[in-house]
């Protein structure tokens, strides 16, 4: 199990490597990926919950760390007082937490209506990419809407957990260093995904 501390880090020995296609193949059908997905799911409700104890300056960070902890694997310390610095975390990662869930289960959306390409009812293959034939179509749709779709979300999902956690860790654990850059990161990631999804939005 993977432990993230906010005390001390240890550099890996060969720094750091690009999935090679093995692990790119087989992510999406690890638990781990899964846990991840259920994190997404919950994380979004969790913050909201923790937003108006937050607010009176009620901990919080518990909370937070347990869910890390059990479906992520990462644990931190948590400060002891840390009411300010909770409240900010309350407030800033919900556009994370939002973002994250979004864009992640989008993708396993663009999976499912590509992989079932023939079931869609606008699915005329005549004007449609890899037509005119039927056959063409789901081929075209299922290879890159689908599979591809298939390899990516499971990366994406670790993006966004790995950022999640690095924001947690950074505002609600006993080592602030990095917590200003991590909130920039994590709010700037969102306000991106934020301003790239309105086209999106208006094609569908």
């Amino acid at each position: 199990m993977d432990t993230l501390t906010t005390q001390s880090t240890v550099p890996a020995p060969h720094g750091r490597r690009f999935p090679g296609p093995r692990e790119i193949l087989r992510e999406p059908f690890l638990a781990e990926t899964w846990r991840r997905m259920l994190f997404l799911l919950l994380a979004l409700p969790v913050g909201l919950l923790c937003v108006p104890p937050a607010l009176v300056g009620r901990p919080v960070g518990r909370l937070q760390l347990t869910l890390h902890r059990r479906l992520l694997g990462k644990e931190f310390e948590v400060r002891e007082r840390a009411e300010v610095l909770g409240a900010v975390h309350a407030l800033a990662a919900l556009p994370v937490h939002l973002v994250a869930l979004v864009v992640t289960y989008f993708c396993w959306f663009v999976v499912v209506i590509n992989l079932g390409y023939p079931l869609r009812p606008d699915n005329d293959p005549t004007d449609s990419w890899g037509g005119p034939t039927m056959a063409g179509a789901w081929a075209l749709h299922g290879v890159v809407g689908g599979l591809g779709f298939l390899l990516l979300a499971p990366w994406v999902a670790r993006g966004f957990t790995t950022l999640q956690t690095r924001l947690a860790a950074s505002l609600l654990g006993r080592d602030r260093r990095g917590a200003g850059g991590a909130l920039a990161l994590a709010l700037g990631s969102a306000a991106v995904c934020g301003l790239l999804a309105v086209p999106i939005v208006h094609q569908l």
